[in-house]
C-alpha cells in the first residue's frame, strides 16, 4: 500500500512511518521540519521505502506532491500542538490546524486517496464531567488549539459526506516515548526525564494529585495503523490506557528509570489546569481490536534509555 504521512518527521509521525515501512508499505512523508527532524526518519529513509518531501501543508505544492505520492491512505499529524502558543497566536494555530487539515483533505481527494486519518487531542473534551472520558461526552474546547482540532474533525466529516472519502479521527491522550521534544509543550515524561538526567530540579504544580492517562507511542501508532482499514470509517475513537496516574506517581516512575533523584519542588496549581483526566478506549478496542500493551514503567524505561542514547550521539 502507498501511504502519505503529513508531519511524518515528528514525534508520533516518525514512529508511524517506521511501523508502515516495517509492514512493507511505501511511504511518502510531507513535513516542513519546523518541529520534525530528518534524523527521526533515518532508518526509514535508508530502507528505500520512504521519501521525505520538505513542504508545509499550507504551501501550494501540497496537492502536486500528494498526487505524485499516489496514496491510498493519508495520515495527517501535521499540527501546531502547543496550547500556550495557540493562546498567544490563535491565527497561526487556526491556519495550521484548520486550514492545513482542509488542504490535506482536498489534496487527498484530488489524488484519489481512499481514506484520511486525523490525529486529534483529548483537549477537545475540556474539563470532564465524568470519568473515564468517552466519545459520547460533550466537547468543551477551552483553548484555540482544542477548538482547531475539533474543527478539523468536522471538516473530515464534511468531506466524507460531500465527496465520499473515508475518514477517521483518533483522539490521543497524553502520548510519550522516544523522540518526544523536551522543550516547549513537551509531555511530562520528557520534561521529567530530561531534567533528571541533567541533574536539574524538577517541578510539580499543585500537590501531585493531578491525574493523567499516559499512552506509549508504539501503542498510539498501532491504533493509527489499524485505523487505515474500513472498520473505523466515519468515527472518532479515543486511544488511551484508562489508567489514572498522579503527577507524583509519574515523577517516581521516571526517577526509578533514571536511577533515583531528588524529590520534586512543589509549586502552586496552574490556572486552567484540568485536575483529572482518564480516557476510555473501549470503542477502539471494539472497532479496531486495539488495546494498549506497554505498561507505564516499561514505556518510561524505554524513553529514558532512548534519551540517554540520543545524547551520546549529539
Amino acid at each position: 500500500m502507498r501511504v502519505l504521512v503529513c508531519g511524518g518527521a515528528g514525534f508520533i509521525g516518525s514512529h508511524l512511518v517506521d511501523r508502515l515501512v516495517r509492514e512493507g508499505h511505501q511511504v511518502t512523508v510531507i513535513d516542513d521540519l519546523s518541529n520534525g527532524r530528518p534524523e527521526n526518519l533515518g532508518a526509514a529513509l535508508e530502507s528505500g521505502a520512504c521519501e521525505l518531501v520538505r513542504l508545509s501543508v499550507l504551501e501550494p505544492g501540497l496537492t502536486e506532491a500528494t498526487i505524485a505520492a499516489k496514496p491510498e491512505v493519508v495520515f495527517n499529524l501535521a499540527a501546531q500542538i502547543d496550547v500556550r502558543q495557540s493562546v498567544a497566536d490563535p491565527v497561526h494555530d487556526a491556519l495550521t490546524n484548520v486550514v492545513g487539515t482542509v488542504a490535506v483533505l482536498e489534496a487527498a481527494r484530488r489524488a484519489g486517496a481512499r481514506k484520511v486519518v486525523l490525529a486529534s487531542s483529548v483537549a477537545i473534551y475540556g474539563p470532564p464531567s465524568t470519568l473515564p472520558v468517552t466519545e459520547q461526552m460533550a466537547t468543551q474546547p477551552l483553548s484555540p488549539y482544542a477548538t482547531s482540532k475539533l474543527t478539523g474533525e468536522l471538516y473530515l466529516r464534511q468531506f466524507s459526506a460531500l465527496h465520499g472519502i473515508s475518514t477517521t479521527t483518533l483522539v490521543l491522550t497524553n502520548t510519550y516515548g522516544p523522540r518526544q521534544s523536551t522543550g516547549g509543550e513537551a509531555g511530562a515524561v520528557a520534561i521529567f526525564a530530561d531534567a533528571m538526567i541533567d541533574g536539574r530540579p524538577t517541578r510539580i504544580f499543585g500537590d501531585g494529585s493531578n491525574t493523567r492517562d499516559y499512552l506509549y507511542v508504539d501503542d498510539a501508532v498501532d491504533g493509527f495503523y489499524r485505523a487505515a482499514g474500513p472498520d473505523s470509517d466515519g468515527l472518532r475513537l479515543n486511544l488511551a490506557t484508562g489508567v489514572a496516574t498522579t503527577d507524583l506517581e509519574l515523577h517516581e516512575t521516571v526517577s526509578a528509570a533514571v536511577g533515583g533523584v531528588a524529590p520534586p519542588r512543589f509549586e502552586p496549581f496552574r490556572l486552567g489546569d484540568i485536575r483529572h483526566m482518564v480516557v476510555s478506549s473501549e470503542a477502539a478496542q471494539l472497532r479496531l481490536n486495539w488495546r494498549p500493551r506497554v505498561a507505564l514503567p516499561d514505556g518510561v524505561a524505554r524513553t529514558v534509555e532512548a534519551l540517554r542514547h540520543a545524547r551520546t550521539l549529539a
